[in-house]
């Protein structure tokens, strides 16, 4: 079985990719299965070059096959802002709370609908050579967060087509329309692992 090393220490990203790559035979593990793992600071101005530092960084340290991932919120009334800073928007130590509430405070001073899209970069690297992609999911931000489940913005996001958040929906349901989702199965299909 081909062993995975999944760039990252997020628990809940790292439960969405184990949910994805379910039916793909590879052992997946995560910069939370060893004692010293790289601290990668995201310098890049996109979510695929902040995909690749992860990856780089994560092959450099152990040689494993790594897959690196970079995601995040952008509000279409704000330019694309959370964008790559989404997961530290209000600042750090990064928090969810802050993060939404700051999204929120920003977009107060526009009228509804807020249309945002989340994005997904996922890097696969092995010492040879890049392989990326991109997967998106389009919807709406809302004023009001509803929903336990999930992390970062999704109590703060209806997808196109639902009246749920991405809080609101089970593990299952995110992961079968989730931008993690679209950017992994693309990959999946380049490298011919499906």
């Amino acid at each position: 079985m081909k062993k995975i090393l999944l760039a990252t220490t997020n628990k809940g990203k790292l439960n969405d990719v184990k949910e994805i790559l379910k039916d793909v035979e590879v052992e997946i593990l995560s910069f939370l299965d060893f004692d010293e793992y790289p601290e990668v600071e995201e310098t890049g101005t996109t979510f695929l070059e902040n995909a690749e530092l992860k990856v780089r960084a994560a092959f450099e340290k152990y040689g494993i096959p790594s897959i690196g991932d970079d995601s995040g919120l952008e509000s279409f009334q704000l330019n694309g802002e959370p964008g790559i800073y989404s997961a530290r928007y209000a600042g750090l130590p990064a928090d969810d709370e802050k993060n939404n509430l700051k999204l929120l405070e920003k977009l107060s001073q526009y009228p509804e609908p807020h249309l945002g899209r989340f994005v997904c970069a996922a890097v696969y690297f092995d010492g040879k050579g890049l392989i990326s992609a991109v997967g998106e999911v389009r919807g709406n931000i809302i004023n009001n967060p509803r929903g336990k489940n999930g992390f970062g913005y999704d109590p703060l996001f209806v997808p196109d087509g639902y009246k749920n958040t991405m809080a609101e929906l089970t593990h299952e349901e995110k992961n079968k329309i989730s931008h993690r989702l679209k950017a992994f199965k693309e990959l999946i299909k380049i490298l011919d692992w499906d």
